[in-house]
Order: structure tokens, then sequence, then C-alpha cells
């Protein structure tokens, strides 16, 4: 049986057909912003990279909450991330007894150009779009992102 590729078939633009389509279109982008590439980090690690440049000085326990995980697996993602030199651990302010988690100067600018290779992608591609085809999907993500704001406050 031949494999069929469904990938730039357009539905409707009605219903489930379109939220459908939507996800898979937020899915392409999001896939082609990883061609930007996380390396030398995994996904996982990429994500505490980010957490941390969120919420600089936490400790593990808050570091794995932010990261849906436990602490044993943050930890080992942790040494991972202070073998290649992006995260350091430092006595805490608070109490004795637990570290406080910081990225280094080099994970600062290994984020730092990441995010710019990135902006750039988007801004090559934004420029090929027609006027409209760019206002239209600024006041799409504009409405998506209230929408999601408003949930992550804990919103309906």
């Amino acid at each position: 049986m031949e494999a069929v590729d469904r990938s730039r078939e357009q539905a409707a633009p009605d219903g489930a057909a379109a939220e459908s389509t939507l996800a898979e279109l937020f899915e392409a982008v999001f896939e082609r912003g990883r061609d930007v590439s996380p390396r030398p980090l995994s996904v996982a690690q990429l994500r505490a990279v980010v957490a941390l440049d969120r919420h600089d000085g936490v400790n593990l326990r808050e570091l794995a909450e932010q990261l849906d995980s436990t602490p044993p697996l943050v930890s080992r993602l942790c040494d991972r991330l202070e073998a290649v030199g992006f995260l350091e651990r430092l006595p805490s302010a608070r109490s004795r007894r637990e570290l406080s988690l910081r990225l280094s100067d080099r994970g600062r600018a290994y984020l730092r150009d990441l995010r710019a290779r990135r902006r750039e992608n988007v801004e090559a591609l934004l420029a090929k779009m027609t006027p409209a085809g760019r206002a239209g999907l600024a006041a799409g993500l504009r409405e998506y992102r209230a929408l999601a704001d408003g949930e992550s406050a804990g919103m309906p």
C-alpha cells in the first residue's frame, strides 16, 4: 500500500476541520523552529534552559514543578547542563540546605543566539507574506495569545 502525504491538503475552513488544519499548521511552524536547532541540547534540556532564563535562581524542586517532572529526573538533566557549561549550582540565599540554579554566561549566550536565529527565520518567512496575510496572522495570533494567557491564569 502506498503512503499518501496529506501535509499540503487544505480542509474546509469550518468547524473541526478548520481547527485540525490550524493545529497542523502550528505543528509545522514549531517543527520548523526546531530546525533552527536546540543543538547541543535535547528538547527537555532546552525547556529547562528557557525555564531558568525566566526564573533565575530557582531550586531543583521549583524547576521540576515548572517542567512538570520529578526532582530526580531534573537533577540528572541539570547534571548534563552543568557538564556542557550552561548551568551553575550556587548556594541558596534562602537555605543552606538547598542550591540555587542559574544559567551560566555560556547558557545565556546560547539562548540569545538560538532566539536570534529563530527570529531571523520567522522574519524571513513573514517578509514573503502579503501585507493582508501578515495582518490576518497578527490578528489571529493576538486573539490566540489572549485566550492562552487567560487559560494559563486559571480562567475558562
